[in-house]
């Protein structure tokens, strides 16, 4: 068993993947554009610059930064009223606390965001660190959030697991030299990303399990 792990939020720990999703079809109608089905794939997981870029190559003259603005809004009153938590979610956690391993929040939402919803679903407490993909110089799918969060755990990256759903996700733990996991949410593996990923489960339950077993 690994010394750390590194949780993804959205569409990972919670639900929240589809809201996303959900809001980024609605804008894009909102600011006469008609979404794209490839956009959700490429979206998924990305901020900052990479997030900007990716809606820029989609919608050709969008005002990228209000429609991000309008976007985090949306998800943002959506889950003032609930955070929908993920299969296993505490099963994960309550294992790795009982083994002493050390747990880490790298998302690409915003710090406030990740925040609120650990408070709200009842399990910051687990995690000794929390960071954004927005406090480090990129954000996935270049590996600096997990790097940065194996850092603050004071661990090797080899030493930690990453558990994700997107494709960038998966991208960035193996560039971070990680175990990197997948859990599908919205994005079933291709070929690509299973070469990359050195594990495929439909839930953290399953992982659970996996780790039990010494399979990964």
């Amino acid at each position: 068993m690994k010394k750390g792990a590194i949780f993804d939020m959205d569409g990972l720990m919670f639900d929240t993947e589809a809201l996303w999703q959900e809001g980024w079809r609605i804008l894009a109608r909102e600011f006469s554009y008609e979404p794209s089905p490839d956009f959700a794939r490429d979206i998924s997981g990305t901020s900052g610059e990479v997030m900007i870029g990716v809606v820029n190559k989609y919608y050709d003259g969008i005002d990228a930064e209000e429609f991000i603005k309008k976007e985090r809004a949306y998800v943002e009153d959506k889950l003032a009223r609930e955070v929908p938590i993920k299969e296993g979610l505490f099963t994960i956690l309550d294992y790795f606390r009982e083994h002493k391993v050390k747990m880490a929040v790298a998302s690409s939402s915003r710090r406030q965001m990740i925040e609120d919803n650990l408070d709200k679903a009842g399990c910051r407490d687990y995690f000794d660190v929390v960071l954004s993909s927005t406090e480090v110089e990129k954000a996935k799918p270049a590996p600096d959030v997990f790097l940065a969060a194996a850092k603050e755990l004071g661990l090797d990256p080899a030493d930690c697991y990453v558990f994700e759903d997107s494709f960038g996700g998966i991208r960035a733990g193996h560039a971070a030299g990680c175990l990197t996991v997948m859990v599908p949410d919205q994005q079933q593996p291709t070929e690509e990303i299973r070469s990359l990923a050195d594990g495929v489960y439909v839930t953290l339950t399953e992982v659970t399990e996996a780790i039990r077993r010494g399979e990964i």
